[in-house]
């Protein structure tokens, strides 16, 4: 699937975290996702709904997931943003070799979020406690 040439743009001027959004992008493209940019990251929508976002950050990349506390947790991969985020968790990443070796709960994960944004869930309803 072809990413947004906006997008595109920002990968490859991007010095932080390079290899591994790229390879982040790939995977959340081929599940079918869109992409723009949404507060100067790449956000990732289905149906014009955000799904999750690319974050980079000091010391490691995160992906964000809008509605991630809304979602199982199998692998225990999910995390909060922060003592006072609800409803976003994030998975993070530290090398091309964690995004390769999470490529499968990330796919999951994307999966199950684009279903719960389907279904309609409300942020504040039905939040996993973690």
């Amino acid at each position: 699937m072809a990413g947004n040439p906006e997008v595109d743009k920002a990968f490859s001027n991007a010095m932080r975290w390079r290899q591994e959004a790229d390879q982040l992008r790939e995977i959340l493209l081929e599940c079918g996702l869109t992409e723009e940019l949404k507060w100067g990251n790449p956000c990732y929508a289905h149906d014009g709904k955000n799904i999750c976002i690319i974050q980079r950050m000091k010391d490691f990349l995160a992906l964000l997931f809008f509605k991630g506390a809304l979602l199982r947790d199998p692998d225990g991969v999910l995390e909060r943003q922060g003592p006072n985020s609800r409803a976003g968790y994030r998975m993070r990443f530290t090398s091309v070799q964690d995004v390769a070796r999470k490529a499968k709960s990330i796919e999951a994960y994307t999966r199950e979020a684009i279903e719960v944004e389907q279904a309609g869930l409300l942020d504040g309803k039905g939040f996993h406690d973690r």
